[in-house]
């Protein structure tokens, strides 16, 4: 086995006259010329190895190129550190900043193919179709739990990096008590963000809400567009967004007109007088719900739900396929039954009657009870 002094002396010898810095940038500067054009002949070999696997391995050999390639670097400066003319302690912080370097490349690598992994999955689902229920509950499950999983990877990451440093070995029980001390008071602290997180792990497993649900909170009707870790925010119909936390829809009561299908049932009432054809008008409203392009054929109903002392009032149900739909139904009905009315049945409208009493009828009195003559 060739002796390693022996191979790298005539190497060293040569470095020798130049200051560290500069002897350093040189190796350091060779490493990257040297490992550079390898791992390229690494990386298409690699990935002509898996051209005929799965999407998920040819996705995470193209999506972790960078990473590896760095990965690479930082082993090939490591072992050209061991003929650097360095003092020791500039060697040991050398191997330090490496061996972390190391390992949050190792880290970035883990979220990029929980990543590629959660997108694979969600590719077989499609959030434009027209029942996209079983769509937007996977959806709403993967994007909660990749943020969860990759928050479990920066923080393995951030401790390993950490455990790396000598005085954390070294004291480790003493600065495990004071961490736990610590985390008791940093939990006090940051219990609405704990509370948050907590009830976004809530969401993703008992789903109350997922992405794309038509809701109304807060005397707001809109969609849910996001779930982030600590926050959702709603589309509102007219483009404003809001933003709520999200324990608010676990401790609050709020309205999913999608929980568990996109179809509704949307409600039109109208005040018409007690002399409206109610059998006409039925059949008028099966006439335009036939008609109309938003209906999904399912429900179509005209009841007189309420008398008043001059109108009555008739409830219209029809259904649509979603809610956008079952709103712009229930407008094209609306429009469409009032004109029919309009110009088919105008005495329908509502109306207020007077009846004046005559003067023989209800003759005048004083505030004495005698009659005035007329």
């Amino acid at each position: 086995m060739p002796d390693l002094d022996a191979l790298t002396g005539p190497t060293a010898r040569a470095l020798a006259y130049l200051p560290w810095w500069a002897e350093s940038l040189i190796l350091i500067l060779a490493c990257c010329a040297v490992v550079i054009p390898l791992h390229g002949i690494v990386y298409r070999a690699v990935k002509r190895a898996v051209a005929t696997k799965t999407l998920f391995w040819r996705s995470l050999v193209a999506r972790t190129r960078g990473p590896s390639r760095l990965g690479l670097i930082v082993v090939a400066i490591s072992l050209a550190s061991t003929i650097m003319h360095l003092s020791w302690e500039v060697r040991i912080a050398l191997n330090q900043i490496l061996l972390v370097a190391f390992v949050t490349l190792t880290g970035w690598c883990c979220a990029t193919a929980l990543h590629i992994a959660t997108v694979i999955y969600l590719r077989r689902f499609k959030l434009d179709a027209e029942d996209n229920l079983l769509a937007r509950k996977h959806f709403t499950q993967m994007r909660i739990l990749e943020r969860a999983g990759v928050t479990l990877v920066a923080l393995i990451t951030l401790s390993v990096a950490l455990m790396t440093f000598e005085p954390v070995r070294q004291y480790g029980v003493s600065l495990l008590a004071s961490a736990g001390a610590a985390g008791l008071v940093l939990g006090l602290a940051m219990q609405p963000v704990l509370s948050n997180l907590v009830a976004g792990i809530q969401i993703a497993i008992t789903q109350p809400i997922r992405i794309e649900d038509a809701v109304i909170v807060e005397n707001e009707w809109g969609w849910v567009e996001e779930i982030n870790a600590t926050y959702v925010v709603v589309r509102l119909w007219d483009w404003r967004r809001l933003v709520l936390p999200l324990t608010y829809f676990i401790q609050k009561p709020f309205q999913n007109w999608t929980r568990d299908g996109a179809s509704l049932i949307g409600s039109v009432f109208l005040y018409v007088d007690h002399r409206a054809p109610v059998a006409a008008m039925r059949e008028k409203l099966t006439a335009i719900a036939r008609a109309s392009l938003l209906w999904d054929g399912k429900v179509v109903n005209l009841q007189v739900s309420d008398a008043k002392v001059s109108t009555i009032e008739i409830r219209m149900l029809v259904s649509a396929r979603n809610a956008p739909q079952a709103w712009d139904l229930r407008c094209e009905v609306r429009e469409a039954m009032i004109t029919w009315l309009q110009a088919e049945h105008p005495e329908a409208l509502p109306r207020q009657r007077t009846a004046w009493v005559g003067a023989e009828e209800q003759p005048l009195q004083r505030a004495d009870g005698r009659r005035i003559a007329a």
